[in-house]
């Protein structure tokens, strides 16, 4: 089944098929079986002496994770905190932790990963064993510990958990993988510290976060970067290979740019046939999709940059929550409910 034919029966108005309907209880006897060990005590998170911030979501795919942890990153260096982050590195090859160097290889580390290496400057450890993977960063001189993703991830004992919600598409039909896109149920929201709402109309208690991106770059690097509003009134191919491409797509059409639509899987690698669109028109993508494509892009690839904005408010809850450093346990799976 194809991603595109997956969002309309998560988050369109398409009936659930029945299969889809009857594979929901052996995810969840699945996801019981694997937080049992963790549930009775017999496992326990592993907590490291630096403290650390865990941002997550409850539902399959993107929600604008990386972004907000670039955020945090550059507002908890500007308050004195000297963070890193640590990554699971999907999309990538490597198994055993390591610590990124400053040109990191996407197809090794994940495009994430490398993404905010090469952005923050600040380092970054990916392992499928997320302790170790960490432990790389305490070892680094970091006083803070950032985890893209992990929230359903109960081995590494957080001080702070975030969870991120397409603020458009919301939880979809509310319904547990893969009947809907739900990774555990909503009731994990209530456990969490805040809840950061990227785009839409926030709720009550949820932190309003948007992502504005006004200016396009090139991907060789051999052009200067120009306005995105030099694209208006242009056709272009807009290529996008995140969780969800239609927020990219509707974020170029609102700057009055003509977009042939392009979208790939999220984490999917691309390569030089990808792009070969035998047209001669621009292309324009996201930065997560740039850094997998700087060996073959020609001058007419364009990155769109964004950066997330959200209250200081919400920062300074942030530094104040460390500075007292009081953990929460949280983490340990919770039985799936329907």
């Amino acid at each position: 089944m194809k991603q595109a034919d997956i969002d309309r029966i998560w988050y369109g108005a398409e009936p659930v098929p029945l299969w889809l309907r009857l594979l929901v209880p052996v995810y969840r006897m699945l996801r019981a079986v694997v937080g049992l060990t963790w549930r009775s005590g017999l496992r326990k998170p592993t907590r490291l002496d630096v403290p650390v911030i865990v941002v997550g979501n409850i539902t399959a795919g993107g929600t604008g994770k990386t972004p907000l942890v670039l955020a945090l990153v550059g507002a908890l260096r500007s308050r004195g905190w000297q963070p890193g982050v640590v990554s699971r590195g999907y999309g990538g090859t490597a198994r055993l932790p390591v610590l990124l160097g400053d040109a990191p290889n996407p197809a090794i580390a994940g495009d994430e990963p490398s993404l905010i290496r090469s952005r923050s400057g600040v380092p970054v450890a990916v392992g499928r064993d997320r302790v170790a993977a960490a432990r790389l960063l305490a070892g680094a001189g970091v006083d803070v510990i950032l985890a893209d993703d992990g929230l359903q991830n109960p081995s590494l004992a957080r001080d702070i958990e975030i969870c991120v919600i397409d603020g458009e598409r919301r939880l979809g039909n509310g319904r547990l993988l893969p009947a809907g896109p739900l990774r555990e149920s909503d009731a994990r929201l209530a456990q969490v510290d805040f809840i950061v709402s990227n785009g839409g109309q926030p709720r009550p208690g949820e932190v309003p976060m948007s992502l504005p991106g006004s200016g396009a770059l090139s991907v060789n690097g051999a052009e200067p970067p120009r306005p995105l509003a030099q694209f208006a009134g242009q056709r272009v191919h807009a290529v996008a290979g995140i969780g969800n491409p239609g927020r990219f797509f509707a974020s170029l059409r609102a700057q009055g740019i003509e977009v042939i639509e392009h979208a790939f899987d999220d984490h999917q690698a691309l390569g030089p046939a990808d792009l070969d669109f035998g047209d001669g028109l621009p292309i324009l993508m996201t930065e997560k999709d740039a850094v997998k494509c700087v060996s073959f892009a020609d001058p007419n690839c364009w990155q769109v940059p964004v950066s997330a904005e959200l209250p200081d408010t919400f920062f300074d809850a942030v530094d104040q929550r460390l500075r007292m450093r009081q953990p929460r346990q949280h983490g340990t799976p919770m039985a799936a409910a329907g």
